[in-house]
Order: C-alpha cells, then sequence, then structure tokens
C-alpha cells in the first residue's frame, strides 16, 4: 500500500521515478505525484487516478532535474483527490510518507493555533510543517526531521526534499518498509526493491529508528534515537524482476502471509482512540442511528470472506448485543431473505466485485436494508453500491489464497462490532479499553507465530503424502477451521474438511484412522476442555493429531502427536492468532507437493461470474 522513490544523482530524475513508481504499483494507489528540485523551490505534479494520467500530467507541464521524489497514495486520511496527492510542500519542505501519524489531530490542531496553514486534508502534510519549523530553529535538515519525529506517533517512511539543498535527500523509517540502492554516482530510496533493481542490484534495507542522508555519491544512516552511525554493506540483489515483486519470497502467498503484521496494523491504527476507549470510523457514512437502532445484522459473504462473516457473527452478539446472521451471497440472493430497514447487511469482499455478493446485496437494497461493505479495494463495485464502506489496508493481495486479507476483514468486524457496542451501551470505557488494547497487540503476535514458519515446514513434510484431513474448531474457531481446511484444499489439493469439534461424532469421526490427520483448534480458553475431549477421542481411533495451542500450554504435548505454537491472547481475537500457522501449514503443503501456489488450477483471485 503506497509507493516511494527519492533520486539523486545525475540522470534527469523525472523517468527514474516514473519508472520506478510503476514497478511499485502492484502495492495499491489512488493517486500519484512528484516533486523536482528547482532553482526556485520544488516543482510539483501530481494527478489523480493511475500513474498514467500523472505521465500525462508531466507531458503536459514538462519538468527535469537530478534530485526528485515520487509518491503513489492509497487513501487513509483524506479522499482521493490532487489536493491530497502527494508530495506535500510547506515553506521549503516537500515531503512523501507511507504509513500514518496517529496523533495527528492533536498536531494539526497545535499548528493551525500557531497559525500555520494546511492545503490538504492528510495527515503527511502535518511532517512538512514540523520539519520546516525545526529546520528554521537549528539550520540543519536531517536534524530537522530527527526533532520533528519526537513529536510524530505512529509509523512511517518518509522522505524530505528541501529548497536549500539541491544535492540530497533524508528520510526516516519506523514500521513501513524502506530500502537504498547504491548505484555508480547515484543513490535511490524506496517502498520495495523492484523499483531500484533496473538502476542497481547493490540494496541496503533501512530498519526501524533509522535516518538516512543521501547524495549522489555517498549516504549516512544514523539511528534517530542515539546519534550513532550505522554502517552496513549493501547487499546484491540477484532477483529476476518477478522476484524482486515478491521481495525474495518464493511465493506471493507467502510474501502475504508475513505481511499481515503491517496489515493489520495499517487497518486498525487510525481508527483506535486510545484515550477515549473508542472507535472511529469516519468512512461508514451511515448515520449513527440507523446502526444503533438495528433489529439484525445480516453477514454475506463467498469463499474466505464468508468465514470472516461468521467470526463476525459471533463478535456482533457477544460485543453489541445484536443478532446476528451470516450466510453464503449465492444461497442468500436465491430465496426470500427477511430483511428491512432496521437490518444492516455487511458484505464482506477483498476485490469488491465479487458478483454473488453484489448481487445479494442488490436484493438487500430492494428491501430497503442498510448496506455496509468491509473491501480492500477502493471505489469497486461493492463501495459504489453501499451506504457505507470500511476499508481494510492489506494491500493488494495477488496469491489466489487469501491471507492477509481475511486477517484484515477479522480486525474490521472486531472494530465494528467494538463501535457498535461502545453506541449501544454494551461495551463500558473499561471493557472497550481491554478489547482495543489486546487488539493493538495483535501484530506482535502475529510476528511470534511467524517465527514458527520453519517447524510447520517440517510438520508439513511429515504429512504431506495425506489424502484427507479434518480441522475441528468450536464456537470462534470453527469459522478458523473451515479457513484452514479450505487453505489446504485450494493449494495442495488434498482435500480436508472443517468441523465444529463438538459435531465430531455426528459423522466425521468415522473418516478416523491412521492414515487422517486432524487438526485440532484448541488454545488455552474457552472450551478447552472440550476440545481436548475430541483430541483425545481422534487419539483413541489410531488418527493423527496436529494441535494449534497456546505456548503456556502445559499438557497439549502428550496428547497430539505435533504442536502448532500460538502465544496466549484475548479469546474474542483468537481467530487472527490461530489462522496464521493454519496458513502457513497449507502454504509448505503446496510448496513440498510442487502445486502451483499462487495460481491453484481452476481458481481465479476475483470470482466477478456466477
Amino acid at each position: 500500500m503506497c509507493g516511494i522513490v527519492g533520486y539523486v544523482g545525475n540522470d534527469n530524475s523525472v523517468p527514474v521515478i516514473l519508472n520506478g513508481l510503476e514497478k511499485l504499483e502492484y502495492r495499491g494507489y489512488d493517486s500519484a505525484g512528484l516533486a523536482v528540485w528547482s532553482e526556485q523551490g520544488a516543482m510539483l505534479r501530481r494527478a489523480v487516478g493511475k500513474l498514467e494520467n500523472l505521465r500525462r500530467e508531466v507531458e503536459r507541464n514538462p519538468l527535469a532535474g537530478t534530485l526528485g521524489i515520487g509518491h503513489t497514495r492509497w487513501a487513509t486520511h483524506g479522499r482521493p483527490s490532487e489536493m491530497n496527492a502527494h508530495p506535500h510542500r510547506y515553506g521549503g519542505v516537500t515531503v512523501v510518507h507511507n504509513g500514518i501519524i496517529e496523533n495527528h489531530r492533536e498536531l494539526r490542531h497545535a499548528l493551525e493555533a500557531a497559525g500555520h496553514p494546511f492545503s490538504s486534508e492528510t495527515d503527511t502534510e502535518i511532517a512538512a510543517h514540523l520539519i520546516h519549523d525545526e529546520f528554521e530553529a537549528c539550520g540543519d535538515l536531517l536534524e530537522a526531521l530527527r526533532r520533528a519525529l519526537l513529536r510524530i506517533e505512529g509509523s512511517y517512511a518518509l522522505v524530505v526534499l528541501h529548497d536549500k539543498y539541491p544535492d540530497r535527500l533524508v528520510a526516516a523509517r519506523q514500521m513501513s518498509p524502506l530500502v537504498l540502492g547504491v548505484g555508480q554516482n547515484e543513490r535511490i530510496l524506496a517502498s520495495d526493491v523492484p523499483a531500484l533493481i533496473s538502476r542497481t542490484r547493490n540494496i541496503i534495507f533501512i530498519e526501524d529508528g533509522d535516518l538516512i542522508e543521501i547524495r549522489q555519491d555517498s549516504h549516512r544512516i544514523v539511528n534517530r534515537h542515539t546519534g550513532e552511525e550505522q554502517h552496513r554493506v549493501p547487499k546484491n540483489i540477484t532477483w529476476t524482476p518477478a522476484m524482486a515483486e515478491k521481495g525474495g519470497f518464493k511465493h506471493f502467498m507467502l510474501k502475504e502471509i508475513f505481511e499481515q503484521p503491517r496489515a493489520i496494523g495499517d487497518t486498525i491504527r487510525s481508527r483506535i482512540l486510545v484515550e477515549e476507549a473508542d472507535v472511529v470510523l469516519d468512512d461508514l457514512k451511515i448515520p449513527e442511528a440507523r446502526l444503533t437502532g438495528l433489529r439484525k445484522v445480516q453477514f454475506i459473504a463467498c469463499g474466505t470472506s464468508y468465514h470472516a462473516c461468521l467470526v463476525g457473527k459471533y463478535l456482533m452478539e457477544n460485543l453489541a448485543q445484536v443478532p446476528a446472521d451470516a450466510e453464503i451471497g449465492s444461497e442468500f440472493r436465491y430465496r426470500d431473505p427477511l430483511v428491512s430497514e432496521d437490518t444492516l447487511v455487511v458484505a464482506i469482499s477483498q476485490s469488491g466485485e465479487t458478483a454473488d455478493t453484489i448481487a445479494a446485496v442488490n436484493e438487500a437494497k430492494k428491501k430497503g436494508a442498510w448496506v455496509l461493505t468491509i473491501c480492500n479495494v477502493l471505489d469497486a463495485s461493492l463501495p459504489r453500491l453501499s451506504h457505507g464502506t470500511l476499508y481494510t489496508h492489506a494491500g493488494p493481495e495477488i496469491g489466489v489464497a487469501s491471507t492477509k486479507a481475511f486477517t484484515t476483514q477479522l480486525a474490521a468486524v472486531y472494530l465494528l462490532a467494538v463501535w457498535m457496542g461502545r453506541r449501544k451501551g454494551t461495551v463500558d470505557r473499561a471493557r472497550a479499553q481491554v478489547l482495543l488494547d489486546s487488539l493493538m497487540q495483535v501484530p506482535s503476535l502475529m510476528e511470534k507465530c511467524l517465527e514458527h514458519s520453519e517447524a510447520i515446514r517440517e510438520t508439513a513434510r511429515h504429512y504431506m503424502d495425506a489424502r484427507n484431513m479434518l480441522f475441528l474448531g468450536r464456537n470462534l474457531l470453527y469459522p478458523v477451521a473451515l479457513e484452514g481446511a479450505l487453505k489446504l484444499k485450494e493449494i495442495s489439493y488434498i482435500h480436508a474438511e472443517g468441523y465444529p469439534a463438538g459435531e465430531m461424532k455426528h459423522g466425521p469421526i468415522a473418516l478416523i484412522d491412521e492414515h487422517v490427520p486432524t487438526v485440532a483448534l484448541a488454545p488455552l480458553g474457552f472450551c478447552y476442555d472440550k476440545t481436548l475431549s475430541n483430541v483425545q477421542e481422534v487419539k483413541a481411533r489410531r488418527g493423527p493429531v496436529i494441535a494449534v495451542a497456546s505456548d503456556t500450554d502445559p499438557h497439549i504435548a502428550q496428547y497430539a502427536d505435533r504442536v502448532f505454537l500460538v502465544p496466549q491472547c484475548d479469546y474474542l481475537l483468537s481467530p487472527m492468532i490461530c489462522v496464521v500457522p493454519l496458513q502457513l501449514f497449507a502454504y509448505h503443503m503446496a510448496d513440498l507437493k510442487g502445486t502451483d501456489v499462487d495460481q491453484p488450477r481452476n481458481l481465479a483471485k476475483s470470482v466477478t461470474v456466477e
């Protein structure tokens, strides 16, 4: 999501920037822009929509220079518009920014009170104002950036151009990717390697807490906390262009699994008001009175998104105390559904183009229902049809088997349930504080899950010849069992079924033998003892068991053949955590079997026909 390119060298920076941004289009964006140094001050060109619109703008109003920055923007703060497109400028400072400035409201109010005029709705423009003020005070651009960052909370990759410096750019990174390309008499900063490798294969991966100053023949990296210089040797990247787009991962799916902590962070950060213990959903565009006066919530989706709906049903009833149901889009449209003006229909789709879900939404609207879409693609068909949209910020998901889109959907329905609970009075301030604090811990908990990838691969190697598998879960983890089974069958072509664990004795237990492994979702907490009983029933019939279990569980190893450990978390958030090892398991099974992981047979990324 969003892309940055910054260039210092001997060549005209404009084609370098435009070509680099083109290589970052896969990250998703809704506007683009660039700025080039000139003696009269930075010259800006910006355009809404695809990069070709910016290219046409540059053709109409040419500019050239050997120092420049460019950006593709996915709207977070402020609608997609030329005014909100990057770069942003104040005084002699021009900036591009990926990430979210979490305390932007307080900073903006303080700056406006001090007489600063703003020309956009973005959080990014705040950085230009802060850096300008600090530069006026200290006269050094890198130090001004460091001082400005002391006031900024959130995530960022920031690149800064100043009118007084025709020979350098400065930059910083915190929880948003940034890489440096070291070329012959040139330096290039970018969000990802694909933007660089046509110019250089010598790459330095910028780390959190780094400040960077680049000139055409030199660069300097310092730790912004200690001021110590960081000496890093460039790595020679031998990736092909296709590999570069995957960030060095073997497949897009694996890259996207590992992107989930970042994707969850991007989805939740700007929507949580920590001090108020509340959620802000400014992009819903549905009157609060309509949402809080509901008699029913109807979730609709297909495939993986339907599993997110099942979790949403649990969360909505638990937190907002509203009756909720979840239904597959293709089934909903072919009956006479009981929805009306006091029903909120929540449609979930990664692409926003899922044909059956669109048809279901049209049917619901005919009956007077209000429609809210949870979607990953700006201005897709479903958002345009809906009364309001809650965008996830997973970024482009290229692998057909959905991973980060699913977990960001879970984060979105969690936010929605807390938001409604706060307004209906079913979630008080104290409970909301606990819920939201727990949600903000999810990215770091996911990181811990990802550390077990190689151990999960060894388990996959042991079971890769299985022809059938069962996935069992209870309550909130039943949808995760469904999702784990779907992932396995989608990409490894192994037959797998997900079941509520309590239903095992009502049929599936007949399949259990030494050749049918069972994956049991059994973290400590709600229904743990019941699920453990199901595990023992499988073992009594000589069935192999793989358990997804808490890393603090002292007993599970004596009942299961293999264990995927997950960190303990709030039960309501367990679907987001427990699904990660199942994604990795499916991926490694498919990779070891040699199937086409990213483009499995017979499947499409976006199902736009019935």
